[in-house]
């Protein structure tokens, strides 16, 4: 049985917001959802969303991009990509993902294989490493599992980004790095974990990592789908506060408030705006989540904001306010 706050239904934790208006805040994170479309398609409206945030990083903290980079992991995509992203590089810190499509034995082979060569290649550990706010990784000289740190205030951030279906090694790694950061609030960041009906990702779902090639493998190589990394990864650890991710399609968007172990909540969001995704154009048009923490006031507006097109997604599944956010770290 899932433990589970369905989006909407407590009003103590989230309430609909119908405008716009700046808000004060003492942290932003700015997620940049699957690029994919846009390295195959429309290439200037990755940059034009790259650009904003270069532009605006003084009012930036964090930049977290949710997976499938590339639409077809190929050496054109992945540099359109690149060239995007430096434009970053020493202005404000910035954590990738790696999805489905930016992994594989050739390219248009999704996750046949975990050969993410190019994308190591074109983001590699020698240079990611000395970007502001990296701490370490699971394998030597590869991003594909990495984690950050950032301070805002009095606050200390531990940031994971794991794998597409992570293996079971791999949740069993972040868990250690988790507890050596008893200090710290914890965000999670992989591709595939939340579902479109605002509940995790699992049996019966759609896109699941086990379906690929990578869902063949066993023992501590054995993939994990949403529910699963919840079970075992972030329901133990009462610091957990946020997890973040795309990959599916439907209406692209969920959102769903658990309550760990500890007793604390946690924040789970999936936005994705790609190909596929009901009423999407060009790839998404753009769109980009952007969440402005109120520390003093423990509140979270969510906005969907595109520079491409200059607008902002007012539907209430895209624009919103959690109040009685909690964001102090748990009672060691």
């Amino acid at each position: 049985m899932k433990t589970m706050m369905k989006y909407g239904v407590f009003s103590t934790f989230v309430i609909l917001v119908i405008s716009c208006k700046s808000v004060d805040h003492n942290m932003r994170i700015v997620l940049v959802p699957d690029t994919q479309t846009y390295t195959e398609k429309y290439p200037e409206i990755l940059r034009t969303q790259i650009q904003w945030i270069a532009d605006n990083a003084r009012e930036t903290d964090l930049v977290i991009q949710q997976g499938d980079l590339t639409q077809n992991n190929s050496k054109e995509e992945w540099e359109t990509v690149r060239q995007a992203f430096r434009k970053l590089d020493g202005k404000v810190p910035y954590v990738l993902a790696v999805g489905n499509h930016d992994m594989g034995s050739a390219p248009g082979k999704f996750a046949d294989t975990r050969n993410t060569t190019l994308f190591n290649r074109y983001f590699p550990y020698s240079e990611m490493s000395g970007l502001p706010g990296f701490g370490g990784s699971f394998e030597p000289d590869t991003m594909d599992n990495a984690w950050y740190t950032v301070k805002t205030g009095k606050i200390k951030w531990l940031v994971l980004s794991l794998e597409f279906g992570p293996r079971n090694k791999v949740l069993a790694w972040a868990g250690k790095i988790i507890e050596e950061h008893p200090d710290h609030l914890v965000i999670v960041n992989t591709h595939s974990y939340m579902y479109a009906d605002n509940t995790r990702q699992g049996e019966g779902d759609d896109w699941r990592p086990q379906v690929y090639g990578i869902g063949k493998d066993t023992g501590e190589d054995a993939v994990n789908d949403g529910e699963d990394i919840w079970q075992k990864l972030i329901k133990r650890y009462p610091n957990v506060r946020f997890v973040f991710s795309g990959h599916v399609l439907h209406s692209g968007v969920g959102t769903l408030v658990s309550i760990n172990d500890g007793g604390y909540p946690v924040y789970q969001m999936l936005a994705n705006y790609q190909e596929g995704v009901k009423g999407a154009e060009k790839g998404g048009n753009g769109w980009l989540r952007i969440l402005d923490m109120d520390l003093r006031e423990n509140s979270i507006e969510v906005n969907t904001y595109s520079p491409y097109l200059g607008k902002h997604m007012e539907d209430p599944a895209h624009h919103f306010r959690i109040q009685n956010a909690f964001f102090e770290p748990a009672e060691q």
